[in-house]
């Protein structure tokens, strides 16, 4: 019995050795190279102003929506107060820099105040309500316009309507 298990592993051993003769190539795995992507940073020079100009268009759509509904029939402001409802959510929706979360807390707290008074003066407020409703407003206007004016870099006071534009 013994010469069998000799036999059986001097095969075995031929076998192996055969097989170990021929040169197999070692599987190398290849470890890809990320070629860093940088991304533009939106604080910065041109696209600081980029992205300044998508928050201040919404602000500016709903400051126009804002002024033409304060000078309406009462019976014609509730639609008004619809778009200026639409336009807050799309703000609020919105996504946006780092460098634009004060920007963007006094145009949400300025659209908030405004459809707030406007709601009231539907309701049939009295007017003194509707009176420190719309200096409320114009306070966060203000503060908003002080904001955009700083983030530009430019000299700014409060009631100047600013425009952005993009060079291309």
């Amino acid at each position: 019995m013994k010469l069998k298990y000799f036999q059986v592993l001097a095969v075995l051993v031929l076998l192996l050795n055969a097989c170990g003769s021929k040169a197999t190539p070692i599987a190398q795995s290849v470890v890809p190279t990320m070629n860093p992507i940088s991304t533009p940073d939106p604080c910065i020079g041109e696209n600081l102003i980029a992205s300044i100009k998508e928050v201040n268009n919404l602000t500016r759509e709903f400051d126009d929506a804002f002024k033409l509904a304060r000078n309406l029939p009462i019976s014609q402001t509730p639609a008004y107060i619809s778009n200026m409802q639409r336009l807050k959510r799309e703000a609020e929706d919105q996504t946006f820099p780092h460098c634009l979360s004060k920007l963007k807390d006094h145009q949400l707290q300025f659209m908030n105040t405004s459809i707030n008074t406007m709601i009231v003066f539907v309701g049939g407020a009295d007017s003194n309500a509707l009176n420190n409703g719309l200096t409320q407003a114009q306070k966060e206007h203000d503060l908003y316009t002080l904001e955009l004016a700083g983030l530009l870099g430019i000299p700014s006071t409060p009631n100047a309507s600013l425009t952005i534009t993009a060079n291309p």
